[in-house]
């Protein structure tokens, strides 16, 4: 008997991908909400978009066995809402603002992991005395400041000095009421403590500066089991804030990634969350061998779905559709073609500037065939204003990124080089 599985956000891409895993034989998917309605729109009128949604869903006359998706917000707050009017497998609400609610999931680690977060504290970017009650919090200088809810690494600011403070302020004041007003619908929705309803959806974190070797842990929870099931580095470039490629699997020695699979476990099964993916990241510092919790994410990351692929022999979206229809997630283990696999983001560091040229789709094709295996997507056309480009960190722009394969990370190295040789963009108006 056939399943239907709705996945929100389907682009043609991802619809490929998930003809390639186990098990889906029986399995129609059905796009729910177009790519455009959920990450290439800054309005994020959740209303509007559930309403699409239920829309969809309540004309459809077959059996809804399931709703998933494997994007950032807003589609990780939908689907709780989502899931639980249809009857389908989801994490609880709740659970999941314990994960993405920056302060309570900060408040939460508190309780069972303190030795593996940083000092915190939540402040409003529109009291002009924020700067005086972060200092109050113990805070000082450098300091990370981010958005109680966001998406990648927008609106992420390191924090040296006063006039550091001052024009991450100004961004934050600026746009943050885009992604604060929507998270505040979805709170709405939640039975939430009352020291928790205090910090609405606009409000911030100031986070002592935590660093050292990046990674990310991905994982699900299965009927109360929490399986970590793979590591990705996440390499930067030197002397800045910006990714250069998420490498898996990950260099780090296995004592520490055993101690993070026991964080990991510690972390969600404290939480309650259950039967979905997440992901989380985590530094390592090497001097004084300390284990940091940078945040949780709920979901898969979808960067890492061809990384999977190729060293283990299928994307990790077999999570997100088995635990969505209430199977045991069948992953394989180093059965993909390639021993090592990343994703690089070719970027920009200038302030802002117009692409003047960008490679054709010819070009594209011509670049990735440097090395067989290689899927590039370039983000910036021709008189795209790189400020334009969504989901940006603070630091640079990312124009293009590049998935590819090997069997050493140096020769993942070099291959990289030979690709983006045939990448040709150039720009104009610089800023400085």
């Amino acid at each position: 008997m056939t399943k239907n599985i709705f996945v929100i956000g389907l682009n043609d891409l991802n619809a490929e991908r998930l003809k390639r895993l186990r098990g889906v034989e029986d399995v129609t998917f059905h796009q729910l909400l177009t790519p455009a309605q959920v990450s290439e729109t800054q309005e994020f009128d959740i209303p509007a978009m559930l309403a699409d949604a239920e829309g969809k869903l309540d004309a459809f006359e077959g059996s809804i066995d399931a709703i998933v998706g494997y994007i950032d917000f807003p589609v990780s707050t939908m689907l709780p809402l989502l899931c639980a009017k249809y009857g389908t497998r989801n994490a609880s609400l709740e659970s999941l603002l314990k994960c993405e609610h920056k302060y309570w999931s900060r408040a939460v680690m508190a309780e069972v992991i303190p030795d593996h977060i940083p000092k915190f504290t939540a402040f409003d970017p529109f009291d002009d005395n924020a700067l005086s009650r972060i200092g109050e919090a113990d805070l000082r200088f450098p300091f990370f400041v981010k958005p109680i809810k966001s998406s990648g690494s927008r609106l992420g600011f390191r924090i040296d000095s006063p006039e550091d403070f001052d024009y991450a302020i100004e961004k934050l004041r600026a746009e943050i009421r885009s992604i604060g007003e929507p998270f505040d619908y979805v709170l709405s929705k939640a039975d939430i403590p009352e020291e928790i309803k205090a910090v609405e959806g606009h409000y911030c974190m100031a986070e002592q500066v935590i660093g050292g070797r990046q990674c990310t842990v991905e994982g699900y929870v299965y009927n109360g089991e929490v399986v970590p099931y793979g590591t990705v580095d996440s390499i930067r470039y030197p002397q800045v804030l910006s990714f250069f490629y998420y490498l898996y699997p990950s260099t780090l020695p296995k004592r520490v990634q055993d101690t993070m699979n026991e964080i990991t476990r510690t972390i969600m099964s404290h939480i309650g969350y259950d039967n979905a993916g997440f992901n989380i990241e985590y530094y390592w510092d090497e001097v004084s061998n300390k284990i940091w919790l940078l945040e949780i994410n709920t979901r898969i990351a979808q960067s890492h779905c061809d990384l999977f692929e190729m060293v283990d022999g299928v994307s990790h979206q077999q999570v997100t559709v088995d635990l969505g229809l209430g199977r045991k997630p069948d992953l394989p283990y180093r059965e993909g073609p390639e021993k090592v696999a990343a994703e690089f983001f070719y970027r920009v560091f200038f302030s802002d500037a117009t692409v003047a040229r960008a490679p054709s789709r010819a070009e594209i094709e011509v670049a990735a065939e440097q090395v067989a295996g290689t899927r590039i997507v370039s983000y910036a056309g021709k008189n795209t204003r790189l400020s334009d480009l969504p989901e940006q960190d603070a630091y640079s722009f990312a124009v293009a990124s590049i998935w590819m394969g090997a069997n050493t990370q140096s020769k993942l190295l070099w291959n990289y080089e030979q690709v983006i040789k045939k990448l040709n963009y150039e720009f104009t108006d610089i800023e400085e």
